[in-house]
């Protein structure tokens, strides 16, 4: 049991385990605005593009047996298309975050391949390679 212990402490301490958590709990959040703003913003504005109808609230009632028993059966693709909207503004905005990190991290790294400068020679070194120069001429 203690070992079980020890390796579970290992892997939820390792920083990636950490990062991912956090990345959740982020991503949770951002879904929540998401959310909000179709909800609360895209919907109504889209509503009143489409005559006041409001979108989450479009439904098709299928109609009952023929001998009226039972309940009816509600499909509520209206809210369908507002979760749909939601999805794809949720991944058009980590598409473009992704896009943005790839792009700085190709900078990075070309930055860091990037051939380095030959350094300048020190005073130092002209002047041995002048001393050599002129010892070579000697002989």
């Amino acid at each position: 049991m203690k070992k079980f212990v020890k390796e579970f402490k290992e892997f939820a301490l390792k920083g990636n385990v950490i990062d991912m958590a956090v990345g959740v709990v982020i991503g949770g959040a951002f879904g929540k605005i998401v959310t909000s703003l179709v909800g609360d913003i895209i919907m109504p504005a889209l509503s009143l593009i489409t005559g006041k109808v409001n979108i989450a609230d479009l439904a098709y009632t299928l109609p009952i047996g023929t001998n009226g028993e039972g309940e009816a059966i509600v499909l509520a693709y209206g809210m369908f298309l507002q979760n749909i909207i939601d999805f794809v503004l949720i991944a058009l905005s980590i598409f473009i975050a992704i896009k943005l990190i790839s792009k700085a991290g190709k900078k990075k790294k070309a930055e860091e391949e990037a051939p380095a400068e030959d350094p300048l020679p020190s005073n130092e070194e002209i002047l041995l390679t002048e001393i050599r120069d002129l010892l070579k001429k000697d002989n």
